[in-house]
Parts: C-alpha cells; sequence; structure tokens
C-alpha cells in the first residue's frame, strides 16, 4: 500500500491507500492543499482528480477515505453524517473507498478548514 500524509495547522494523519484506480490517480495528483468542507463527521474536500465511481458505496467505517467523484472530492468519515440511519458513517451518495487513516480518525473533527496533502517523505 501506498501511504500519505494529510497536514494541518496543528496535525498530521498518515493514511493507508488502497490499490484502486482511483487511489492511484489521486497519489499521481500529489501535493495539492484546500478548504475543508464539514457535513456531520465527515470531512470532505475539492482535489484535482476526475474518476467514475469504482467499488461504489455509501455505508463506510470509522476512518475511511473515500473519493466523490460529484465533487471531485476526497472524503474522511469519522462518525454519522447528516443521511446516517444508525451512527454509522454514510455518503450522501456512492463514493469510492480509497484507504483508512493511521491512528485515531476522531481527531479530525479538529481538522480546522485548510489541508496539505503530500506523499510521505522517508
Amino acid at each position: 500500500m501506498k501511504k500519505i500524509v494529510m497536514r494541518t495547522q496543528n496535525q498530521v494523519f498518515e493514511i493507508d491507500l488502497n490499490d484502486s484506480d482511483t487511489a492511484n490517480a489521486i497519489w499521481l495528483a500529489l501535493p495539492f492543499e484546500a478548504y475543508v468542507n464539514v457535513w456531520g463527521e465527515e470531512i470532505y474536500f475539492e482535489i484535482p482528480v476526475e474518476m467514475p465511481i469504482e467499488n461504489g458505496r455509501t455505508l463506510m467505517k470509522i476512518g475511511e477515505v473515500a473519493f466523490w467523484p460529484n465533487g471531485s472530492a476526497l472524503c474522511f468519515f469519522f462518525g454519522p453524517t447528516p443521511v446516517s440511519a444508525d451512527g454509522t458513517p454514510t455518503a450522501v451518495s456512492d463514493v469510492s473507498p480509497v484507504g483508512m487513516v493511521l491512528g485515531d480518525a476522531k481527531e479530525l473533527k479538529k481538522v480546522g478548514d485548510r489541508i496539505r496533502v503530500s506523499l510521505i517523505k522517508g
């Protein structure tokens, strides 16, 4: 698996990308910066990637990272969203799972309004 890093003003999150074509497209588009949107316990932001849905689903796991083709956005799920029925993180429409946050995904609620995503140097 490929690892990437998302940095905020005060935090660093490592993400394991899966082997999907969408995850590879994200890897190739790095680095990028964005303003963060919050939707329940999900953060998302637009990225310079366009891909069709791949292995699409709406029910996610805490810590899961996905690409939302409708908004060209990278989404990080850390709890229920406004469309969650039972507390399970739920996307508004099908997303393509691309990876998992390593560590405590609940810390994503402290992200702030701007992030930078890049390759892990090392």
